[in-house]
């Protein structure tokens, strides 16, 4: 398979070369558009203001494009100009840290396959429950074996899979649970800091309860030690309160020219 990577990490993260090295192996072709500086939790912020600089990376056993832009940036740059032939496939890290329930608004690397999936290509998001890794290597091998035995060209349009690892050696996981993401929020809250100078800074930190959590969804399933895999589709109408909010407006009667009612 031709696969187009990217992530949100930046193109010299431990995931990303993990990554790379297991597909490669594999025997697919790999074209590497990845951030220059790290993008986590950019969400799925586009570049309009400013021109998108390029370069290639070329390393021992490693050869990529770095973008200064952000996850979509690289995807979007990546299909329409830099690739000379369609990928087959579009797959986002390994990220640094778990991407489960809300996390899939945020992360960057969620957002870069989003975007592959949104134009028409198949597309996998890979994550681990760790923000320090060290050695993601037989998580890289894993996904390239799940990649070659599914059957991509069955892959439903504008569905991307999102695919999480627990942070613990593969061979002590518990396998493969497919489930829906939590519902639960996360409970936020900043440290307030002091710089050098005295001056005050805010850093963001949160947890999901775990009393928040649904028996069966990713995040709980995750912390169990199961690898999580939840099918994603960008539709955000909430079809339910589709048809109430129309019986509601409709209730009102036609508004004036000004908004107000006649």
């Amino acid at each position: 398979m031709h696969i187009l990577l990217a992530n949100d990490d930046g193109i010299w993260a431990i995931g990303l070369r993990a990554l790379y090295s297991a597909l490669v192996a594999g025997g697919h072709e790999v074209s590497v558009v990845a951030p220059l500086t790290e993008q986590s939790a950019v969400g799925h912020a586009v570049t309009l203001s400013l021109p998108l600089r390029a370069r290639e990376i070329r390393e021992d056993g490693f050869t990529g494009v770095g973008v200064m832009g952000t996850p979509v940036d690289c995807v979007k740059l990546g299909l329409a100009a830099l690739l000379a032939d369609k990928p087959d496939l579009v797959v986002s890290g390994i990220n640094n840290g778990a991407n489960v329930g809300v996390d899939i608004l945020y992360s960057g690397t969620v957002s870069a396959a989003t975007e592959g999936a949104l134009l028409g290509l198949p597309a996998l998001a890979v994550s681990v429950d760790d923000f320090s890794p060290t050695d993601l290597s037989g998580q890289a091998r894993w996904t390239e074996n799940f990649i070659r035995r599914k059957d991509w060209s069955a892959h439903p349009k504008g569905c991307l899979l999102n695919l999480n690892f627990p942070a613990r050696p593969m061979e002590e996981t518990r396998g493969l649970r497919v489930c829906p993401q939590t519902q639960a929020t996360y409970r936020d809250w900043y440290d307030t800091r002091r710089d050098p100078r005295g001056r005050e800074y805010y850093w963001l930190d949160g947890v999901i309860p775990r009393e928040r959590l649904t028996p069966g969804s990713d995040r709980t399933l995750l912390t169990e030690g199961y690898l999580t895999l939840t099918p994603l589709h960008f539709d955000f109408t909430d079809w339910p309160r589709l048809e109430t909010l129309d019986r509601e407006v409709r209730s009102w009667g036609e508004p004036g020219g000004n908004g107000e009612e006649e």
